[in-house]
């Protein structure tokens, strides 16, 4: 009798926590410039694909409006969350938008301490 064995599949699922965040931007002027800005972070990877740009940072990163101003050449204010929001098309993570700064969290508790938020069940 002959006995055939299923290779393994590689898209199996993985359930560990991977201490990942980041966001994916269209591949054009102003998510270069946000790319750009990004990749100065020790702790963020770029990856520029022909349509978007890919950001991957380990436990917490800030994106800094005025650093991407400075980066752009436009005067202070002219980036902010809705213009970010307009060149990101998903990301994952804990995201948390400020007046100054879009926080990105890899875990979800470390999100919840900078707000102040308990996550304890309520009975």
């Amino acid at each position: 009798m002959t006995v055939f064995k299923t290779a393994e599949s590689p898209f199996k699922a993985d359930n560990t926590a991977s201490n990942m965040c980041g966001f994916t931007l269209m591949n054009n002027q102003v998510g270069a410039i946000i790319a750009e800005v990004m990749s100065a972070k020790e702790n963020v990877s770029v990856t520029p694909l022909p349509s978007m740009i890919r950001v991957d940072a380990r436990g917490r990163t800030d994106l800094v409006y005025a650093e991407v101003d400075e980066a752009a050449g436009e005067e202070e204010g002219w980036f902010n969350a809705a213009e970010f929001e307009e060149s990101m098309s998903t990301h994952y993570g804990r995201m948390i938008h400020e007046d100054d700064r879009t926080i990105m969290f890899a875990n979800p508790e470390d999100a919840a301490e900078y707000l102040d938020f308990d996550l304890k069940p309520i009975k």
